[in-house]
Parts: C-alpha cells; structure tokens; sequence
C-alpha cells in the first residue's frame, strides 16, 4: 500500500533529516525532556529492564536465576516509571532506547526522561527509534570500542526532536501501533514456521538413522532405551568403536588473524548438518599448527558441538587442510564400517542428543564430557545402506533448509518494511493524517472492550 505525501515541505536544517513537512516544528530535546533523579535506595522497585533494538522497554529475562541481582547489589540503580522515556546512551547505534509500559528498574548506565505531557508518548517511542534518528544519535558517538561508543549528556540534550501537531502525533502513533503489530503477527507466524520445519527436520533425521526407509522391514528391540527398535539386520555399537579417531580440541585459545588463510570452525558455524564458513575466525600458518598439533582435519571427517547453545550439533568437513577445530569443538574419523553422512546425521538424530542429554554440565554453558560421547550408542547398517539413507536425507534436508531460508528471508524483508514505514510517518516523508483502520481491526478493537 502507498501513501500520499505532504503537500508542502522545508528544509529541516538537519543534514539527517533533510525535508519535513513544512508546519512541523523543531526543538531540542532539553525543552520536552526532565531526567528524573529517582534510584533504588531502601526498597526494590519493580522488576529488572532492559532494552530491545526490536522491542524497546522490556523486563530482563535471565537464562540463570543465579545472575540475578541481590536487592542490596540493586541500590543505586535507576528507578523507571511507566511512560518514561528510557536511554541506554551506549546503544543509541542499536536503538537502545524506547518508552516504558513497565514500572521498575535498570542500571545507571542508563538514564529515565519524563515526556511532556503535551506529546504523545507512543509517537515518541517510535520517533525516537526510527531509523532516522537512530543515523542521527551515530553522529554525535564517541569511543574506543564499536560495541560501547556513547553520547554525551550535552549531545543528547541539543538532539532535534521532530514536533507535528497533537493531533498529527495522535494519528501517526495510531498508525504505526496497528501497522507495527500487523507486520510483527507476520514475524511472529514466519519464525513459527521456521520452528515447525526444524522440528520436523529433526523428525525426519532421527526416523531414518534408527528405522531406515522401509516401512515393512521386521524390527528387533535395540536393548537401548532411548534407540527403541530397530530393523532386525542392524547393529548396536558405540561411536569409540566405529571411529577410527575421537580427538577434542586443544584448549587454548588461538590469536585470530583476519588476514589468515585457515578457517577456524566453532559451534556457531555448524547446525545440523551445516556447515557456514561465512563469519568463520581466521587463523595463520603458526597458528593453524598449533590447532591441528592434534589431528589435521580431512575431507569427510566430522566435527561436533560438545558445549554451548549448539551442543550436538554435527557436520562434515568439506575440504583437508584449511579447517580446525575452535573451542568447544571434537574431531571424528570414521572406521571403515561407517559412512561418514550417515555417522554425521546419526549425530544430529535426537536419539544421540537424548543420551548427551543426561550428562549435559552446566545451565548457562551446557557441555557434555569426552567419556560420554565416546560411548554413544550408534546403530550400524550394511555400509550400502547407509549411504542410501545419507543420500535420502541430503536430499530431504536441502528441501527442509531451502524452505527455512524462504521464511528467514520473508522476516527480513519484514523488518526492512517495519523500519522504512517507522521512519517514512514520523519524519513526515507520507502522510497518513486520513489514515482509519481497517474494519476488521475496529471490530475486534470493540469486540476486546466487551470482553473486559
């Protein structure tokens, strides 16, 4: 859908602005801005907040209830009121900023802002998240390290904040709430599919590497709990025993080279079956040495997650002699009674990841010890077959990645539009003053105050 623009514009006297609409007007944020003092001194207010890029304020989510702060630890954080504006000025490059639906909490690091009661706050938070301005907080940026450059309270205080009238903020706030939440219903429904279709990857894989292709082959309890039954020719080993090599890595940590010739392959570079040498570290020729003091990685061999978010994960290394292991990584080299793709999609079954499962150590880092996964119960078909059930779920999962890449794209696409229409209504380039929401929305907008 398009929309009209203003039928007059001006020069806002912003190199990042450029046009506005010519009746709006420019001031500075230290007229329609009041820091608030408030910290946490005798009693906790509310609940830890932190800031989205995507989302704005939201309450902090911990992986490890450990890591929670201690009431006393808390005494001199930031105290948030709802309708505040909240700033994170060290992530002012990533939107680190928005206003708050929550009463609570956040580090000094961070700063609270009541809004003039004369604006909008909703046309404020998107306003000063949009695109636009968030080009415009990275002027004004200074420091040594990318991921910490801040704004000066001076900078922010004489930062140009963009005045339509109130009923203008009143329309375009209305209308980014409705477009915003459409477009994120969409995200919302294509990362679900993703999900979907990784499940049932999953599915696939582990279906095939303990039940193979045939439907009708007579099956034999596999005398493992987590295997079940298997086809009654098939075999029940570990993977000690049909690997020639089971080799984790060294551990110490390798300098990185950008200019290096050798690809250094961590957890965050495989996933099932993948393998995405694309941000892969690099390492020279001293260092490559070092990595590969161990075990050379060959084509064909198998690389495997033994910690973190990606634990179990397992690929074959597609080339010798450029490749090593990162941290948190293990080498496989199959015997002669393994096909290394089947071996690789075994792996990656939920069968094998059941049994790391029970071992797994830690919450925030999980890992499995080198002893539990030597002794992981592997089935072994007749080497044909295996390469025939490898060929199967090449082929399956190519289809399964090519449609998961589909939805991935369609989110992306998704944000670009999310982020151009924020920045086109609140810097005035459309013009959505006749704006009215579609039918359905208003009756299901009354159809929700009934309900209540």
């Amino acid at each position: 859908m398009s929309y009209p623009a203003y039928p007059e514009y001006k020069d806002s006297g912003v190199e990042w602005l450029a046009e506005v609409p010519a009746h709006w007007g420019l001031k500075k944020f230290r007229y329609l801005f009041q820091e608030s003092g408030e910290k946490i001194e005798d009693e906790v207010v509310g609940e830890m907040l932190s800031v989205s890029g995507y989302r704005g304020i939201e309450v902090k989510k911990y992986e490890d209830e450990n890591k929670k702060r201690t009431d006393s630890e808390l005494s001199g954080y930031r105290i948030v009121r709802p309708s505040q504006l909240v700033v994170n000025t060290m992530w002012l490059n990533y939107a680190g900023l928005g206003v708050s639906n929550y009463e609570g909490h956040v580090s000094p690091a961070y700063r609270s802002y009541w809004i003039n009661s004369h604006l909008n706050k909703r046309f404020i938070h998107h306003l000063m998240r949009s695109e636009s301005y968030v080009k415009g907080y990275t002027k004004y940026l200074t420091g040594i390290r990318p991921n910490s450059l801040q704004m000066s309270r001076d900078d922010l205080m004489s930062f140009p904040v963009l005045i339509p009238s109130r009923y203008e903020q009143d329309a375009i706030a209305s209308f980014l709430d409705h477009e915003t939440a459409r477009i994120d219903a969409l995200v919302d429904e294509q990362q679900r599919l993703v999900e979907l279709l990784k499940e049932k990857r999953q599915a696939v894989i582990s279906h095939a590497v303990t039940k193979g292709l045939d439907p009708d082959v007579p099956m034999k309890d596999s005398g493992v709990e987590w295997l079940g039954e298997v086809p009654v020719h098939w075999e029940v080993s570990r993977l000690k025993h049909v690997t020639n090599q089971i080799i984790d890595c060294p551990h110490e940590t390798p300098v990185y080279d950008p200019d290096g010739d050798f690809l250094v392959i961590r957890t965050a570079d495989l996933e099932h079956g993948v393998l995405d040498p694309r941000l892969m570290y690099r390492l020279n020729v001293e260092q490559y040495r070092v990595r590969t003091r161990r075990s050379v990685l060959g084509c064909g061999d198998i690389v495997y997650g033994r910690e973190g978010e990606r634990w179990g994960h397992a690929a074959l290394v597609p080339e010798s002699g450029i490749y090593c292991l990162g941290q948190r990584m293990m080498q496989f080299i199959p015997s002669h009674v393994m096909c290394s793709e089947f071996l690789m999609w075994q792996l990656n079954s939920n069968n094998v990841y059941r049994q790391g499962s029970v071992d797994v150590v830690g919450a925030t880092s999980p890992h499995v010890n080198v002893s539990t996964i030597k002794n992981y119960f592997i089935v072994v078909p007749a080497r044909s077959e295996q390469s025939i059930i490898a060929q199967f779920l090449n082929e399956e999962s190519t289809a399964f990645d090519e449609l998961i890449h589909s939805a991935n794209s369609t989110v992306e696409l998704l944000y670009e539009r999310r982020s151009a229409l924020i920045s086109a209504a609140v810097t005035g380039k459309i013009d959505v003053r006749g704006w009215q929401p579609p039918e359905d929305s208003i009756i299901q907008e009354v159809s929700q105050q009934e309900a209540v």
